[in-house]
């Protein structure tokens, strides 16, 4: 995906931004955040400009210099929409979060929706929600009288779920992906929602799905413990995971952030945290989820259930 582009508020500036941007897509990393640093003194307050400035000076190297960036970028900007405290944690200048911000997850996805599916679909050759769609079917045929879709997106996975659920409600943090998904005509109910503290006040469901949704969850404790709640006796719970490469550690918490500012979680996290809240597996399938830069991106389809006793 492009970087986020926004104005700083003045033209002199964002020209001269532009101009950084062209010799950084000529393979000058380094004249373009000299250039960038330049532009960024008639427009210090600019936190957009600081986060760029910083994913310039990492293509460098120059780790420092992108910390001081990023560090900028988050004192402008505390709610961190561009991300820039997972910035710092992966280069060893921040914190560890068992979360990515929320508003960084929304911005994020509200810049993406307009090319999401043909970006993910027929560039990363995204196949998830037909892979769960005939996990759900094998492991209960027939229909579900109340399903919901955690991280609903534009309606992907709606689409598949839709033949086989009487009511289909949706929920996803960005409002663009959301019209997106409304624009459909699939789901009986869209609503904004922020899953890393996600409240449900319905009648319980038989199906939860949260399709390549837990990448940007992080810890997953809290989401499943909700999930668990919302469940009906017996009532199943698909979703999937990223885990980690060959030689990539989850690390002592089971779960980790990737370079990607996706979460991986290993298969041991996953199987204790869905224990621990009175879920039992029946499926956990690796799956190839996308592929970016031309090489795979593993992760583990899951099936599981909540038991009735």
């Amino acid at each position: 995906m492009q970087p986020l582009k926004t104005s700083s508020g003045d033209l002199t500036t964002d020209r001269r931004a532009d101009y950084a941007e062209m010799l950084f897509g000529s393979g000058d990393p380094a004249a373009a955040a000299e250039l960038l640093l330049g532009a960024l003194e008639l427009a210090p307050q600019w936190a957009a400009g600081w986060f760029r400035l910083g994913e310039m000076q990492e293509t460098t190297a120059r780790l420092d210099l992108a910390a001081q960036a990023w560090a900028m970028a988050l004192k402008l900007d505390p709610a961190d929409r561009l991300g820039a405290a997972l910035k710092l944690q992966l280069i060893g200048k921040g914190p560890a979060a068992a979360a990515p911000p929320s508003a960084f997850v929304e911005t994020l996805f509200d810049h993406y929706a307009e090319s999401f599916e043909g970006e993910l679909v027929d560039k990363l050759g995204y196949r998830l929600p037909e892979f769960l769609d005939r996990v759900i079917r094998t492991a209960r045929p027939g229909r579900f009288s109340l399903a919901l879709d955690l991280g609903c997106g534009t309606g992907l996975m709606g689409e598949r779920l839709r033949p086989i659920a009487d009511r289909l409600e949706g929920y996803d943090i960005s409002a663009a992906m959301l019209k997106k998904a409304r624009a459909k005509g699939v789901y009986d109910l869209l609503a904004k929602a922020d899953l890393q503290h996600f409240a449900y006040a319905g009648p319980k469901a038989d199906l939860v799905l949260a399709a390549d949704v837990f990448i940007y969850v992080g810890a997953l404790d809290g989401v499943v413990k909700t999930v668990a709640g919302i469940l009906a006796g017996n009532g199943l719970f698909a979703f999937s995971v990223e885990t980690p490469a060959e030689g990539e550690a989850a690390g002592e918490a089971g779960f980790a952030l990737r370079p990607s500012r996706r979460y991986a979680h290993s298969q041991a996290y996953v199987e204790q945290v869905l224990t621990a809240n009175g879920l039992s597996v029946l499926s956990m399938q690796p799956i190839i989820i996308r592929w970016d830069r031309r090489q795979p991106v593993d992760g583990l389809a899951v099936l599981a259930k909540l038991s009735s006793g």
